[in-house]
């Protein structure tokens, strides 16, 4: 019974999220496009004897309507540690004889596998995800939305930059506000797609936060992130992280944050931050 409610999903994630992602072509609310550019760092050793760092530059454009928003991330990613130890991923039993710390070129046996370091750069895993508000009540201040997410392969395996196969989410998440306060949550499912040389396994995630506004341009806020085990050798991620956004006029926004790991599923420590425009 398992392996077909498995089954199932295999077929049902990704057909929901790619009828979440074309359905706003047909919408016709009035919305505005957005376009953003940021940068996160993020440092630990995920388990393995090394420290990894991760610099992450992402790139996106988005539209924002009524009940839809669409969003596309490409990002550019720079990795230096842990061989095993893959960007939004964690630690994993990465097998590839060409992968980061293995040494290109290798045509002979698959090697051993072994805790080695090395470094890597390049384009990142490209996301693309829609999301559509269930409900809306801004007499309430409720709402519930659902979103679909793809994160294509498009991240090097032969770099250690990805497992190079495609990602299926879906996400149910619903706020509420109550004065200066609003508080969030949600929870998800993810379909990770497996290589020859990297096994994952399907898995869920949930979120908790609060948010408090502190005047018509600034507002703060922290929520915790949870996520299972994904990989055998790898370890579930939990992190706290703390956010600032600043809006410059109608246009303009500044989002800035700082998280913390609590297991070796997580970086130890995280910094970032983006800017956004809408037009």
């Amino acid at each position: 019974m398992r392996n077909e409610n498995k089954n199932l999903l295999s077929v049902l994630i990704p057909a929901l999220v790619l009828g979440l992602c074309v359905a706003p072509a047909y919408a016709d609310d009035a919305g505005h496009a957005t376009v953003s550019a940021g940068v996160d760092y993020s440092s630990g050793s995920y388990g393995t004897p090394f420290s990894t760092d991760i610099w992450d530059v992402p790139f996106s454009a988005g539209y924002q309507g009524d009940r839809w928003s669409l969003k596309l991330t490409v990002p550019w990613v720079n990795i230096s540690g842990a061989n095993d130890v893959l960007p939004g991923i964690g630690r994993v039993k990465n097998s590839n004889p060409h992968g980061r710390g293995h040494g290109k070129g290798n045509t002979g046996p698959v090697p051993p596998v072994t805790e080695t370091t090395g470094s890597a750069s390049g384009l990142g895993d490209i996301v693309a995800q829609a999301t559509y508000g269930l409900v809306r009540n801004d007499a309430e201040k409720f709402g519930l939305d659902l979103t679909g997410k793809i994160k294509f392969g498009t991240a090097s395996a032969d770099k250690g930059l990805g497992t190079g196969q495609n990602d299926y989410g879906v996400n149910l998440d619903a706020y509420k506000g109550f004065g200066a306060w609003t508080f969030f949550g949600g929870a998800g499912y993810m379909r990770y797609g497996s290589s020859q040389y990297i096994v994952l396994h399907n898995g869920w995630n949930a979120n908790l936060g609060a948010g408090y506004k502190l005047d018509a341009s600034d507002d703060i806020g922290a929520y915790f992130y949870f996520r299972q085990k994904i990989a055998d050798s790898g370890y579930a991620d939990r992190e706290l992280t703390g956010y600032w956004n600043h809006h410059f006029g109608s246009a303009w926004r500044l989002q800035a944050y700082v998280l913390g790991g609590f297991s070796d599923g997580s970086p130890d420590w995280g910094v970032g931050g983006s800017m956004q425009y809408a037009f």
